[in-house]
């Protein structure tokens, strides 16, 4: 008896060539597409509506032959992700919606639609891999498209969720991917990739903002790359028994800068941005080193290499650290060296994992720019994702 996959059809040449790949491996293939959002106002407007994409994913079932349905989760991801994410910005802390997507709405309301159906799996066109260990636990491996590779997008999955999931393009690269649509004759074989939101689309971020978030005027205030208190922490040689130290975030007032311009908020800002702050006439780009969001004050910084905008170390607390990998335990004291990414598209960087009481704290071997309260570490041991933890500091 054939095994039933059902397979998240986002209306892009990944999950169009997922489903023909399963077909031809002789699964039973179902493909849904998740609607996840009802309001246009803040899509931009040459980036396709989700309804072109519904569109072109029934396009892609009716060619391969399967049957097809839309099924609307705006309720829940509304709920799990659009809420989160404004309580996030209001808190002066940069949330990623796509890992979360991936946790709470793919991987989990999704999944359960699909077992409904008598799924034995869900996949997506996600460039990652899932193998079995010989412990009968699942492991989630980075794509092969070292370009594309999106296992950090996943970095919240359970074993449970993995059990049940499938990645059929996480073994071939994206040039691959795209002769395999043109040869299947696939309507998606030349289409863009998507960018924006999981499964919403490009979207106007300080307009989708401001649907909850209160325009507030307040200053920008540029420090400095001399300060003595930056020099000072960039020059030493960072051990293990300052971690906690190291990782605190850099302070600033107003009396260490100067005002460069004004701004519509800080809680639309985000440590290491540069688009959208609208300094000009400074010598170098300028960029958001901090935001103070109780005085509602942005601090920038000229250049990516400013010493406020570069740490050594971050903290993430007990309950926001995530295992992947369930033989991974750390005891108070233990430590371990992982490859850790701390954005996707990121080159995996050398750190040091140390548990203490508190929570988790990661010494890197080199600066690292732009650590973000709110974001995701990634922890890698060679090319398998085997933790994840949200940015506390």
């Amino acid at each position: 008896m054939k095994k039933r996959v059902v397979v998240g059809l986002s209306g892009g040449v990944d999950s169009s060539v997922a489903a023909y790949l399963l077909l031809e491996q002789g699964y039973e293939v179902i493909g849904m597409f998740m609607r996840n959002w009802h309001d246009e106002s803040v899509t931009l407007s040459d980036d396709c509506p989700w309804i072109d994409d519904s569109n072109d994913a029934l396009l892609v079932a009716q060619h391969l032959g399967i049957p097809f349905q839309v099924i609307d989760l705006s309720k829940e991801y509304k709920e799990r992700i659009v809420d989160y994410m404004f309580a996030e910005y209001e808190s002066g802390r940069t949330p990623n919606p796509d890992v979360l997507c991936n946790r709470e709405i793919k991987f989990d309301v999704f999944l359960k639609a699909a077992m409904d159906l008598g799924a034995d799996y869900v996949a997506t066109g996600h460039y990652c891999r899932r193998i079995e260990h010989k412990d009968g636990t699942f492991g989630l491996l980075s794509g092969l498209d070292s370009g594309k590779d999106q296992s950090y997008f996943l970095c919240q999955l359970s074993q449970d969720q993995l059990s049940k999931a499938l990645f059929p393009v996480g073994d071939l690269q994206k040039s691959e991917v795209r002769k395999i649509a043109k040869d299947a004759g696939l309507i998606t074989a030349e289409k863009k990739d998507s960018q924006g939101l999981c499964f919403v689309g490009k979207i106007s971020l300080p307009e989708f903002l401001q649907q909850q978030l209160k325009v507030k005027t307040g200053e920008v205030i540029e420090i400095p790359a001399d300060l003595p208190q930056l020099i000072s922490y960039q020059s030493i040689s960072p051990v293990l028994e300052q971690v906690e130290e190291l990782s605190k975030p850099f302070v600033f007032s107003k009396e260490q800068g100067v005002k460069v311009a004004e701004h519509q908020g800080a809680h639309f800002y985000t440590i290491g941005q540069r688009k959208g702050l609208h300094i000009g006439g400074r010598p170098l780009p300028s960029f958001v080193l901090a935001t103070d969001t109780q005085n509602n004050i942005v601090f920038s910084g000229q250049g990516d290499d400013h010493p406020g905008l570069n740490r050594w170390a971050l903290f993430i607390k007990n309950e926001d650290f995530h295992t992947i990998k369930p033989s991974l335990h750390f005891d108070v004291g233990n430590t371990a060296d992982f490859k850790v990414r701390i954005r996707y598209r990121q080159a995996l960087q050398e750190g040091v994992l140390l548990r203490k009481e508190e929570g988790y704290y990661v010494l890197f071997k080199s600066l690292q720019r732009g650590i973000t309260p709110g974001q995701f570490a990634a922890f890698y041991d060679k090319d398998e994702l085997v933790a994840s933890g949200v940015i506390f500091s």
